[in-house]
């Protein structure tokens, strides 16, 4: 059985003997059921709010007659995972024709009084009060079904809005990156042209290491100002899989080997820790590499001189899980929330792309990342189906 629905069985007290008092009681009141329904949808038209959300008679009809089953259902039962699921599409529906959840409330308090008046004029007083008891347990548990889902679905509906509009956001600062990026891209290929032109020409002219190393210098900036420009590209480039089958091993060996010679020039420790000898998936190799290759970086820049850096390639169902570890002091709790935000560094001279661009790739990959931080260290896994 559904959790949530044991747990307000158990909370309210429900058990087989009201189930059986309902089911007596429905004989009872079901001469009445239209009756009840007809008070119901007297209540609804009189208010505002509760009313716009009709279409006209056809649509009240249809109602009446789904209420009337309602009703018959929910006395006779069984109260099982089937009659769980039939109310928590009232909840939902109510999200998707904007009904309010106070509407709710005041529908069942009709309900209610409804039972309550039929039952005391058709019962003894003693009888009458044990069945109102089991009414008023079913009752409840209708409710706060129909309130729960009613709030998984506002909650799913507010997510969606949220990342709508995040998309928008993203979707504009890529196309005004692409074209900053550009603009700025062909004067700096003229400029480092030119550098080079000056710099033959001193070579030849005079060998002067004090002549040659504004050149070395401003050589080095613009390297850093490409490196720089291909970020904003890869970011505001729309990205598309190019999948094949690869050997994600070689490609997780291949990227330590890479950055293994950085992490020691800084007197830190980067190893593979765990990885099969061979696992093949069909995914886009380039964008791969790239995502490992930044968690990588960002592992080894976090930790202090004698820090650790530990990649991980783990085999699971259907997909792979690569696992970036660190010692590092963690990510603060007021950077966590905003670690793939596009533009955001704590790093001085930082994009804020890295960390965005690697969101970006396992999302087209169809796969998931998650974070584990704390003061002891930081841990990424990385999860992509076998087939992207």
């Amino acid at each position: 059985m559904n959790q949530f629905f044991a747990e307000l069985l158990a909370y309210t007290g429900f058990r087989t003997d009201d189930a059986a008092q309902l089911r007596v009681l429905h004989p009872v009141l079901a001469p009445h059921f239209a009756a009840v329904a007809a008070r119901f949808y007297d209540a609804v038209r009189s208010s505002p709010g509760a009313s716009s959300v009709l279409t006209g008679p056809e649509q009240v009809e249809r109602l009446r007659v789904t209420l009337i089953d309602w009703m018959s259902s929910g006395l006779l039962g069984p109260h099982d995972d089937r009659f769980y699921e039939k109310r928590s599409r009232i909840g939902r529906r109510h999200v998707q024709i904007g009904l309010a959840p106070q509407y709710m409330f005041t529908a069942m308090s009709v309900m209610r009084t409804g039972y309550h008046d039929h039952v005391f004029r058709e019962l003894p007083p003693d009888e009458a009060k044990a069945a109102m008891r089991a009414v008023d347990k079913l009752l409840d548990i209708e409710l706060a079904i129909m309130l729960h889902h009613y709030q998984l679905d506002s909650d799913e509906k507010l997510v969606a809005r949220e990342r709508r509009s995040q998309t928008e956001k993203l979707t504009a600062m890529q196309t005004m990156s692409a074209g900053l990026a550009h603009e700025v891209r062909n004067p700096l290929n003229a400029a480092k042209l030119q550098l080079e032109l000056l710099e033959r020409r001193l070579r030849r002219e005079c060998d002067d290491p004090k002549l040659l190393e504004p050149t070395d210098l401003a050589q080095r900036e613009i390297e850093r100002l490409t490196a720089l420009l291909n970020d904003f590209l890869t970011f505001a480039r729309p990205s598309e899989l190019h999948p094949q089958e690869r050997d994600i091993s070689a490609i997780v060996r291949q990227v330590v080997e890479l950055e293994h010679v950085a992490a020691v020039a800084q007197h830190k420790d980067l190893r593979l820790v765990v990885a099969p000898d061979q696992l093949i998936a069909r995914v886009d190799a380039a964008k791969i590499h790239q995502i490992l290759l930044n968690l990588v970086r960002n592992g080894i820049e976090a930790v202090p001189p004698g820090g650790h850096v530990a990649v991980e390639l783990l085999a699971e169902e259907g997909r792979f899980v690569i696992r970036v570890q660190d010692d590092g002091p963690g990510i603060p709790l007021a950077v966590r929330h905003r670690i793939y935000e596009p533009f955001y560094s704590t790093k001085e001279g930082g994009t804020g792309l890295g960390m965005s661009i690697v969101h970006s790739l396992v999302v087209l990959h169809g796969g998931s990342i998650e974070i584990d931080t704390s003061p002891r260290g930081t841990r990424f896994d990385v999860a992509i189906p076998l087939r992207a």
